[in-house]
């Protein structure tokens, strides 16, 4: 995945992806989610709380999100905290 200069979280977070041996799609799709809870939290994802969390799954259930969406939401979630910040708490 070829990229400008993006924010520190975006750049590590691209870097792990690739570690991890996901391609070019898998990346898009990591990072739109992220960019999509950013949007709901409107701050750096790194500072969710459970409760953030938490909220923003009951606003995908309220706004019907199809479950294929939801549980790519929540992969990239998982991979956000638990990989690249050590938020396994999340």
């Amino acid at each position: 995945m070829t990229h400008e200069k993006f924010s520190p979280l975006r750049e590590r977070m691209i870097e792990d992806l690739r570690i991890h041996g996901m391609g070019d799609k898998a990346q898009k799709a990591h990072i739109r989610a992220i960019k999509h809870f950013a949007g709901f939290l409107k701050r750096s994802p790194d500072t969710a709380t459970p409760d953030d969390l938490r909220a923003y799954r009951l606003h995908m259930t309220d706004r019907e999100v199809t479950p294929p969406t939801y549980n790519a939401r929540i992969m990239a979630l998982w991979f956000l905290f638990g990989k690249i910040c050590g938020r396994e708490d999340l």
